[in-house]
């Protein structure tokens, strides 16, 4: 058996198929780890939903941003945005069967030594703690009050994790770390515009990963959303989101042997996160 992780599909469903042909998955064998965003703003997002859908337990993944995005959309909570390629998802006859399913994936994921989120840990969360809060969330989705939630989650404060947040202020700090943080300060405090490369952040930022004395720093983590950021394979971190809805590449990254497989791509002519 063989593990694969792969980055940021976002609807991009050829090259995706192409590069598990490469990769030679089998999948009555091998497993799929996605790092989230397996929709929005590439052109068959319905039929990457529905393909890992049909993989069941072969397929583990952790809920990004986009794919949160596509679930408040369906609600009613806010509109489609410009660049948004969810049409039809929302339009599907199988639309329900589909946002449930993904409503029940997780948030984060660890396993055989390894951690995967869709964006970030915070510095001052061990891996046990992240994975404990990370369930905070995934049981609001999955409960039957799960659409007051989808109506609350938007949001960029607080920019701080304390340990004696409450109510849907805790809810966001999590799934803002989880799902759309690139950059925080040593202490822990998050910024969301800086989307491009690591260059020239806010004063007193720095990449997550890259914070001094990181909790998280002993398990490699695997991670997606910095498309500019792209391919980073460093000191215990896998930052596999290789700008494929960009017109770059999809990557996947082989676990047992840290083997890395490509497939080019055609998308849009800019990066963005």
């Amino acid at each position: 058996m063989a593990i694969y992780a792969i980055g940021d599909i976002q609807g991009c469903y050829s090259p995706f198929r192409r590069l598990l042909d490469q990769c030679r998955f089998d999948p009555k064998r091998d497993r799929l780890w996605l790092v989230g965003d397996l929709v929005n703003r590439g052109p068959h997002s319905l039929a990457v939903l529905r393909f890992v859908k049909s993989l069941g337990a072969r397929a583990t993944t952790v809920l990004g941003n986009h794919d949160l995005h596509l679930m408040v959309v369906a609600a009613g909570h806010t509109h489609l945005r410009h660049g948004d390629t969810l049409d039809a998802i929302l339009r599907a006859p199988d639309r329900d069967e589909l946002l449930t399913w993904l409503r029940h994936r997780k948030l984060m994921h660890v396993e055989a030594g390894y951690a995967m989120v869709h964006a970030g840990l915070l510095p001052q969360w061990s891996i046990a703690k992240a994975l404990k809060l990370a369930r905070e969330v995934e049981e609001r989705l999955q409960n039957h009050d799960y659409d007051e939630f989808l109506r609350r989650m938007y949001g960029s404060k607080p920019t701080r994790w304390r340990d004696n947040l409450t109510g849907y202020d805790r809810l966001r700090v999590i799934t803002n770390s989880l799902t759309r943080m690139r950059l925080c300060t040593a202490d822990g405090k998050m910024e969301f515009t800086h989307k491009t490369a690591p260059v020239d952040v806010p004063r007193g930022y720095m990449p997550w990963f890259n914070v001094p004395r990181r909790r998280s720093r002993g398990t490699p983590v695997i991670f997606g959303h910095w498309a500019a950021l792209g391919l980073y394979t460093e000191a215990n971190v896998f930052a596999i989101d290789t700008g494929c809805v960009w017109g770059r590449t999809l990557s996947a990254l082989r676990l047992s042997d840290q083997k890395l497989f490509q497939r080019p791509c055609k998308g849009r002519p800019r990066l963005e996160g």
